[in-house]
């Protein structure tokens, strides 16, 4: 798969921050919205892969299906 680096996505960056910031986790809408981000699946994806431990849990809740991230490891930053 061919994914983002975050050294170089300001995309990515936003996303990580939203995660760093976050008190527990957040659901796709929350962090869409505090991102700036449209695929958030997609983003999540790309943020493991830069090394990001991302957990991920779903309810159902009124017959609509909603995601929720939560941030377990920030991924190692080169200098």
């Amino acid at each position: 798969m061919h994914h983002g680096k975050l050294s170089t996505s300001p995309r990515l960056r936003r996303a990580l921050r939203a995660l760093q910031h976050a008190k527990g986790e957040l659901s796709t809408r929350d962090l869409a919205e505090q991102a700036d981000i449209c695929a958030v699946n997609s983003t999540i994806a790309e943020l493991r892969a830069n090394g990001a431990e991302i957990t991920c849990r779903q309810e159902v809740k009124d017959g609509q299906r909603r995601f929720y991230y939560t941030l377990t490891k920030s991924p190692e930053t080169k200098t």
